[in-house]
């Protein structure tokens, strides 16, 4: 029996960023500024579908425990489709819609994993059987961007902690690596020089056993889509998003730091720890407010982006200024 215990830093279902407003942001601040004090915001429908069975491919249907409070009556959202989707994914371009733009071609299935490294039991599994062994949540959490905008989502996820124990990594493993596929042909950006390739992201050893760490291949109830990271991407909730490594292909428990791809790029702005912190400013703006999908008011950043109780104590008697 699942027993959920609240804590002052989980989300309300109300505060989810209703998925339309997600994927259509562009066409939604042009249709809010025309209708100013509508109750057309309230609708998050599409997060009830994490209540039902999961389909994470056509052979792996699973359950999904909600993790949050069940939603009551909303408003339906009717934002128009459009093209303006809303995502950084440097594989497919640098601009907020060159996702979706780019998409067309890249195939997420079949898919595996190598785990490989520092670790009793190495190995390389299909999605599906990588996937089968591990309980499904819904986890709603807030994204925070260090370009300061904010999203709140329900993730559907597997814990990271317990992947990273089926496979047992050895006493001399101190961080995970994250690999993202190299794939020119269905990944335009792969083709020139604004990043080393592959993509890679790493969490601390500690920081990938945080039970807050999942592993995602859904959100709003359903499977990933492309330019979201699919078929499985990192979510740790307490850092800026760009540490959650997307379209992963390669897991690795090492004993030295890893070398990660934006923190080799352009250490300034990106460091290696990336943990919210609303005190350390971008070189080139202030990180102490956010914008969130679909708010017009800036809002204050929360440190650790508001899970300080749940991971705070990873960070004692670090410099949080210094070690950013």
């Amino acid at each position: 029996m699942l027993i959920r215990i609240k804590k002052a830093s989980d989300v309300a279902a109300s505060e989810i960023t209703p998925q339309a407003i997600y994927l259509y942001r562009r066409r939604f601040i042009a249709a809010s500024l025309a209708t100013m004090g509508s109750s057309a915001l309230g609708g998050i429908d599409a997060a009830r579908a994490a209540s039902s069975p999961f389909i994470v491919s056509p052979d792996l249907t699973v359950q999904s425990v909600d993790t949050y409070e069940k939603l009551g009556p909303q408003d339906e959202v009717t934002i128009p489709f459009t093209v303006w989707s809303y995502n950084n994914f440097a594989e497919f371009g640098p601009e907020k819609t060159d996702p979706l733009a780019n998409i067309g071609n890249f195939k997420p299935r079949p898919w595996t994993i190598a785990v490989d490294g520092l670790c009793a039991k190495p190995g390389t599994l299909d999605l599906d059987a990588f996937l089968k062994p591990h309980a499904f949540e819904t986890r709603i959490y807030r994204l925070r961007c260090t370009e300061t905008w904010s999203i709140v989502v329900p993730w559907v996820g597997i814990s990271l902690a317990d992947v990273v124990k089926r496979f047992e990594p050895l006493g001399s493993a101190k961080f995970v690596r994250f690999e993202t596929v190299m794939r020119p042909e269905e990944m335009p950006a792969q083709k020139t020089s604004a990043l080393k390739w592959p993509y890679v992201e790493a969490l601390r050893l500690d920081e990938a056993l945080n039970p807050l760490a999942v592993l995602a291949a859904g959100m709003y109830g359903q499977v990933l889509p492309g330019q979201n990271g699919a078929p499985i991407r990192v979510v740790a909730p307490w850092k800026y998003g760009f540490k959650g490594a997307k379209s992963i292909v390669r897991i690795t428990f090492t004993e030295d730091r890893p070398v990660t791809s934006w923190n080799l790029r352009i250490p300034k702005e990106y460091g290696f720890m990336a943990n919210v912190n609303p005190a350390v400013d971008h070189p080139r703006w202030s990180q102490a407010t956010e914008r969130r999908l679909g708010e017009f008011r800036r809002r204050p950043t929360l440190m650790f982006n508001g899970y300080g109780e749940e991971v705070a104590h990873m960070y004692a008697g670090m410099d949080l200024i210094k070690d950013f």
